[in-house]
Order: C-alpha cells, then sequence, then structure tokens
C-alpha cells in the first residue's frame, strides 16, 4: 500500500456521512440532491476520462496481433454491459439505494438483508479498480457520502434497531476498501484486472448516469444542478 489514503477515503466518507446523519439530521433534501449531482457527474468524468481509456489501451496492448486486439476490445465492451447489466439486478434488490433512493415510512423491525447485500456487493466491486487507480477513491468517497446520510436517516426515521444501522453503515463502509485490498493481493483477480474493471466501469455508467439524469420536479434541470454537474465535470478533469 503505497498511499493508505485512498483505501480509507471510501470508509471515512460513509462514516462521516452516518454521523452528519445522526448528529445533524439534516432536513433539506436540496442540498443532497445537488451533492448527488456532483458526485455522479465527477465519478461519471472519472470513468470516461480515466478508467475507460485505461481498460482499452491495458486490452490493446495484451494483444498486439490487430486482429485478436480488435476481439479483445469488443470483449471488453461485453463485459461493460455485462456490468451495466447487473447492476440493473442489484438494483432489484437494492432498490435503487446506490443513486439515493430510499422509499418507504413503514417501520422497519429487522435487518434489510437484501438492501445490505446488493449495496455491499456494488460497494465491493468499486472498490477493484481503486487498486490501480487511486483518483477513483475520492470519487466514490464523494459518492458514498449522501448515500450514506440518506440510507441513516431513513433507517432512523424507520426505527431500525441502533445496533442494527451501525453494523450496516459500518460493513458497507469496510467494503469498498476490502475491493481495494482484495483486487491488489488476491492472484486471480489481479490476472482479470482489466475484465473486472469493465465490468465496474459498466455498473459506474449505470449509477452515475441515473443519478445525473434524474432530477426531483418533473424531470427538468435547475442552474444549481446544472452547475453542480458542470463543477463535477471540471474537477474530474484536473484530478
Amino acid at each position: 500500500m503505497d498511499n493508505i489514503l485512498p483505501y480509507i477515503l471510501p470508509l471515512l466518507s460513509v462514516l462521516i456521512g452516518y454521523a452528519i446523519a445522526l448528529l445533524l439530521k439534516p432536513k433539506k433534501k436540496t442540498n443532497l440532491k445537488l451533492l448527488m449531482a456532483f458526485s455522479g457527474s465527477f465519478l461519471l468524468s472519472i470513468t470516461v476520462m480515466h478508467l475507460l481509456p485505461e481498460v482499452y489501451e491495458a486490452s490493446l496492448h495484451a494483444h498486439h496481433d490487430h486482429d485478436h486486439g480488435h476481439e479483445h476490445s469488443n470483449a471488453i465492451g461485453i463485459f461493460i454491459m455485462l456490468g451495466i447489466l447487473f447492476q440493473i439486478i442489484l438494483e432489484f434488490f437494492s432498490k435503487g439505494a446506490e443513486h439515493g433512493h430510499v422509499h418507504g415510512h413503514e417501520e422497519i423491525h429487522k435487518m434489510p438483508w437484501l438492501l445490505f447485500i446488493s449495496l455491499c456487493i456494488h460497494a465491493l466491486l468499486e472498490g477493484f479498480p481503486v487498486s490501480h487507480h487511486h483518483d477513483l477513491a475520492l470519487g466514490i468517497a464523494i459518492h458514498h457520502l449522501p448515500i450514506a446520510i440518506i440510507l441513516t436517516s431513513f433507517f432512523v426515521n424507520a426505527r431500525l434497531n441502533k445496533t442494527a444501522i451501525l453494523l450496516f453503515m459500518v460493513a458497507f463502509a469496510i467494503m469498498t476498501p476490502l475491493g481495494t485490498v482484495l483486487s491488489e493481493y488476491l492472484p486471480f483477480l489481479t490476472a482479470y484486472y482489466t475484465e473486472i474493471t469493465a465490468i465496474v466501469i459498466g455498473i459506474l455508467f449505470h449509477i452515475s448516469s441515473t443519478i445525473i439524469f434524474e432530477s426531483s420536479e418533473g424531470h427538468k434541470f435547475n442552474l444549481a444542478k446544472l452547475s453542480m454537474i458542470a463543477i463535477g465535470i471540471v474537477a474530474a478533469y484536473f484530478i
């Protein structure tokens, strides 16, 4: 671990979000929506500007023969589409919690296991490319902060057991750094880094584009949201 910061940033962002939800109890959803818009734009921009070119460049280096390289590039595209499809399946169980959608006002008396498992799988996979691309950790951290606030607030309002909330959020916080560590030290994952990263690109494409193009009122962009998206793109460019 050359630099520990990329490993702990996603973890800290979830724990900070958890603390903000408990201590400050934010009521205004507008600020969270703007933060989500920025995080979605920033994450998508990092994916397009950095991760995507890296994956295709790695595929070309792996196959010097042009014909085989073309086939491998097509395979990368297939893995990206599989990532999008896999994320859609995960959201069937998580109900869109990955991009801040948590609905329902009824009380919860037991751990929502389907939400927990799908969200943890999503966070674990997000951590895989961080071992090779440390800048992504910042994007994931910014992405996870509002989600942690929204999830914690939802669980508190639904009167889920406080211990269960804490365990849920700690497990969610650990998943992305765990994915980073596993991808760096497990030979099997290292050998298939390009393919796994392509799947993660598909996941990030779906999540970030959903965040950007969803809007709170009538699916109309407002100036504040558009500004946050533009700032996210510029920030990712200079990373």
